[in-house]
């Protein structure tokens, strides 16, 4: 029998939910297939989608506990807002990171002022866990301007350094563990080595095909989760520029549990935090005056991995 030379633990094609207006999403994290990549424990790709005027995304408020979320635009804007009194507008290329810690509340929706033209919106949102001893931190929110990311670039490839430490260079994104979240574009042909920089490391193709050699090639909307310590040459596939997010980081210090909008290493404490926001016991978002109800779930949260 010849040996499996595949870099590849496993293919997630994720599946799509209509938010309403036609607004689709795709959720690469979690499937049955595959739970979470080193601390990443949720990942969606938001559109493209085009919005009339007098239209646009209205997610209301709503809580999260022990992590923090993470929003990249490719094309658009949203205005964040949340219950420490942060408000801002995030554009393509910078970084809205959300320590959700002990609990936060926020809400996320196309202004006034965008919703009075047609306008667009198109990009991803993680969540990533934090390590045990970060679970119950307080609160915080930082925005990071795109220009102030670092950028590898040459031959046909460039890279952005999204949060976390990767290809030698560090994002200035207040992480509480060791990961790496990077912005790759190819052009036609072109190759970029992605080292084995960390145990658990995954590539999400969002635009274009990527070529992976004796992998073959895959087309946008898929993740690749790649063999634990693999190195692979990331190579643009067809007649059009790629685009690519590579995700990943150092292994869990231990089990999380997800329910809803909530991950902790405990059970216990997902349930107080149901309880909490049923009661409306979280901090309120400045400016807002609805919410999204706490839904009905049956049954136990899923555990990871």
């Amino acid at each position: 029998m010849e040996p499996d030379l595949s870099a590849l633990e496993t293919v997630v094609v994720p599946r799509t939910r209509d938010l309403g207006d036609n607004f689709e999403v795709r959720r690469a994290l979690p499937t049955t297939r595959k739970r979470m990549v080193g601390p990443f424990v949720f990942l969606d790709q938001m559109g493209p989608h085009g919005f009339e005027a007098g239209h646009g995304l209205d997610v209301r408020p709503h809580p999260h506990i022990g992590l923090a979320t993470v929003t990249y635009l490719l094309d658009g804007e949203i205005e964040h807002r949340d219950s420490v009194g942060s408000v801002q507008i995030i554009r393509p290329g910078a970084v809205n990171w959300m320590t959700a810690g002990s609990g936060i509340v926020h809400s996320e929706r196309t202004n006034l002022q965008t919703r009075q033209h047609p306008s667009s919106l198109f990009g991803l949102q993680c969540w990533v866990a934090l390590p045990k001893k970060y679970e119950e931190v307080a609160p915080s929110f930082a925005h990071i301007a795109a220009d102030a990311l670092p950028v590898i670039q040459g031959d046909g490839a460039s890279a952005v350094i999204v949060a976390g430490d990767f290809f030698g260079k560090k994002a200035p994104v207040p992480t509480l563990s060791d990961l790496f979240y990077v912005d790759v574009r190819l052009e036609p042909g072109a190759r970029l080595d992605m080292p084995a920089d960390y145990p658990e490391q995954a590539v999400y193709v969002v635009e274009g095909a990527l070529d992976l050699g004796r992998d073959g090639i895959f087309e946008a909307g898929q993740l690749l989760v790649l063999k634990p310590d693999t190195a692979v040459t990331l190579r643009g596939g067809g007649f059009a520029p790629t685009r690519l997010m590579l995700l990943g980081g150092e292994p869990m210090d231990g089990a999380r549990y997800l329910m809803w909008n909530f991950v902790s290493s405990s059970p216990d404490r997902l349930e107080q935090a149901k309880e909490d926001w049923r009661e409306q016991r979280f901090a309120r978002v400045p400016g807002e005056s609805e919410f999204i109800p706490m839904p009905d779930l049956p049954g136990k949260p899923v555990g990871y991995p």
